[in-house]
């Protein structure tokens, strides 16, 4: 089965960097973004991440952010204690819910974000994503989308 707009989202359920499970379904009745990324740390990743944080006060009068890559938890939360990521970061090592989500890349997961609306609808799709701009794209999309 494709994922794509239109389709409910696969729930899962992922140990984030706080030490607890989380699982989409917990977050029904808000839109989430749930993006994925190749690697901790690495440049692309690094700006993608900044991006969302500082564009974070805006983002997060909309929508949940979480990110989602094959890295450990103390990997995740080296990461996000530098660059004081205000978002939840979860771990999928055994590629779970990245296969799942079609994010499966060569070595790592290919970078690509799920809009997903609050009856847990993916409303859009990201698969060609600048990480300059990813947050500013996001934004005027979910307040297009909220307007229909």
């Amino acid at each position: 089965m494709s994922l794509s707009t239109g389709v409910q989202a696969p729930d899962f359920e992922l140990m984030g960097v706080d030490l607890i499970k989380h699982s989409l379904s917990e977050y029904r009745g808000k839109w989430v973004l749930l993006y994925f990324y190749p690697k901790d740390d690495t440049p692309g990743c690094t700006k993608e991440a900044c991006n969302f944080r500082d564009s974070f006060d805006e983002l997060n009068e909309v929508i949940t952010i979480l990110g989602v890559s094959t890295d450990d938890i103390d990997s995740h939360r080296k990461f996000k204690e530098k660059y004081n990521l205000p978002f939840m970061i979860l771990s999928d090592p055994e590629k779970q819910v990245i296969h799942l989500y079609q994010a499966d890349g060569t070595l790592f997961p290919k970078r690509t974000s799920f809009l997903i609306n609050p009856e847990g609808i993916i409303a859009k799709v990201y698969d060609k994503v600048n990480v300059n701009t990813h947050a500013s794209q996001i934004l005027r999309d979910i307040k297009g989308l909220q307007k229909e």
